[in-house]
């Protein structure tokens, strides 16, 4: 029978894999999507597909990151392991902000300001 780090190890990897699947599954299907010959005749279906392909890496890098989290911190919390984890997790981070930006056109905790903007 697996103990508690052997189960927690097998989570971190599983939400890591759907994390993967999800990129994937996006691709695939913004790729789909982008080929369909009605989508790319609705004005800018490159920005469309842009936009489809980011929200996947987003949700994606949410998913890795979420694994990386159980795996180091319940099953080797070592000062190297979290130091790592601490990288990888900023550097995700960067990239889902900075994917974020590229998206909607502002930054992330300029959003409020936008809406209330808007309804003026």
């Amino acid at each position: 029978m697996p103990g508690f780090k052997e189960i927690v190890e097998l989570t971190g990897l599983v939400v890591e894999g759907v994390g993967v699947l999800i990129i994937v599954l996006g691709l695939l299907f913004a790729s789909a999507r982008f080929a369909l010959p009605g989508f790319r005749r609705a004005g800018s279906a490159y920005r469309r597909y842009r936009e489809d392909l980011g929200k996947a890496i987003l949700l994606g890098l949410e998913f890795l990151v979420a694994g990386d989290i159980i795996r180091t911190v319940a099953v080797a919390p070592t000062l190297q392991n979290l130091l790592l984890l601490g990288l990888i997790v900023l550097i995700r981070t960067f990239l889902s902000m900075s994917l974020e930006v590229e998206l909607e056109g502002r930054l992330p905790w300029k959003r409020n300001e936008t809406a209330r903007e808007a309804e003026r």
